[in-house]
């Protein structure tokens, strides 16, 4: 293995490994170390190192590397609009660990600072594209005018959940035309709107909710600042979120009364279930794959699966939770009435820091408050009314009488 090759392949597993564990642990030290060792013994022949990634092929300075010719993660990084790779001096190790941060930030579709801000390669590191231009900022999301039924789109989840219950593949395609549509009828000509189905039956609350996270988790994400990919990413991650809730049987899923312990034990298996569903997919949907996972773990730590080692979960998982719950108290389910949207806010406002990472929190309290105009609820069959353009709203009043002290959600899941 040549020097070039062995940088390489430790790169790509220090950025796995990052991903999985939180800063300071060791496993998550070693291989940044391994990394940087092997980035030491490239620059003691050449200070100048550049890697260019061009899909299928990846250029060391002017020299293809034919050895890592079809390198996944050579794609995975052109994807994400790192195209070329240099570091022009000798860094130092804190230099190196925040370049891979970074790396990891684009790759990973969230951003380091909690503004959304978009990371850019500096200082004795640049990546970005061919040419090492600025990283560009992400093409705004088209408009269209709100004007049609979301019957489609609901019979189209449907149809997806049934083919994955009967042991079909992941149908990517559709779920991705699902969520581009659904990121059409939020944007009317000059406002924004979240078209969010009303339960009509219960045994269609699978579908309902998995359309309402969706449309609320691209919300929120154009609401902290991401661009239109990432926003439909999160979409993607929202829409699947639940997609483990195929293998829970359908007694238990749909029962009308409170679960058991055993039957409550099956029903928190479905984040495992979800992530392992995506994850053989073969679809790269490493995002979609890390929500569906933890979109039950809770900032302190409790909720599940149970992590053995606690470590911070992921931007996108924390935005789909809260997302998740909201919906989830605003429906009528068999046990419990739908809670009124301001004892939900109310609720995420007090579970922050315990339940919801705080910032999150705050930051959909506020986009729910200012948007509540925009909101449109529609039965089954409705269609997305024409919304006429309003200017940010001051929050809007909560109930007169919040409860005092929530208790956790009453959700079977």
């Amino acid at each position: 293995m040549s020097d070039p090759t062995r940088f390489l392949t430790s790169l790509a597993q220090a950025l796995s490994t990052m991903s999985l564990y939180p800063e300071g642990h060791p496993s998550r030290e070693g291989v940044v170390d391994i990394a940087y060792a092997n980035l030491q013994a490239l620059q003691k022949v050449d200070r100048r190192v550049s890697f260019s990634f061009l899909g299928d092929d990846v250029v060391f300075g002017d020299r293809p590397l034919r050895e890592m010719r079809g390198w996944d993660w050579s794609n995975r990084l052109a994807g994400a609009g790192i195209q070329r790779v240099e570091f022009e001096t000798e860094v130092t190790r804190e230099e190196f660990e925040n370049f891979l941060t970074q790396l990891l930030a684009k790759l990973t579709l969230f951003a380091v600072q909690q503004s959304g801000a978009v990371p850019r390669g500096g200082g004795p590191i640049k990546f970005g594209s061919v040419g090492i231009r600025e990283l560009e900022a992400a093409p705004e999301l088209t408009t269209a005018t709100i004007a049609f039924s979301l019957h489609e789109e609901a019979e189209t989840v449907q149809w997806l959940h049934q083919e994955m219950q009967e042991g079909g593949g992941l149908p990517l395609a559709e779920a991705e035309a699902v969520v581009r549509s659904l990121a059409a009828a939020m944007h009317g000509d000059q406002a924004v709107v979240l078209p969010l189905l009303e339960l009509r039956r219960y045994d269609e609350y699978t579908t309902t909710h998995s359309l309402n996270v969706c449309v609320l988790a691209m919300g929120l994400a154009e609401w902290v600042g991401l661009g239109a990919r990432d926003v439909r990413a999160f979409g993607v991650a929202g829409l699947l979120h639940d997609i483990g809730k195929v293998k829970i049987p359908t007694d238990i899923l749909n029962k009308t009364g409170r679960l058991t312990p055993d039957e409550r034990e099956i029903m928190n298996r479905h984040p495992v279930e979800g992530a392992r569903i995506i994850m053989e997919s073969r679809e790269n949907l490493d995002l979609a794959a890390v929500v569906a996972y933890e979109h039950h773990i809770m900032q302190n730590g409790g909720g599940y699966p149970k992590l053995d080692y606690p470590r911070e979960c992921h931007q996108a998982s924390k935005l789909v939770h809260v997302c998740d719950v909201y919906d989830a108290l605003r429906t009528n389910r068999p046990y419990r009435a739908a809670w009124p949207a301001g004892k939900v806010l109310d609720y995420v406002e007090e579970r922050a820091g315990t339940e919801f990472e705080p910032d999150v929190a705050r930051r959909f309290v506020k986009m729910m408050s200012e948007w509540e105009p925009r909101q449109a609820a529609l039965a089954d069959q409705a269609t997305v009314p024409d919304v006429p353009a309003l200017p940010l709203a001051e929050p809007a009043p909560r109930d007169a009488a919040p409860p005092a002290s929530p208790s956790p959600p009453p959700a079977q899941g």
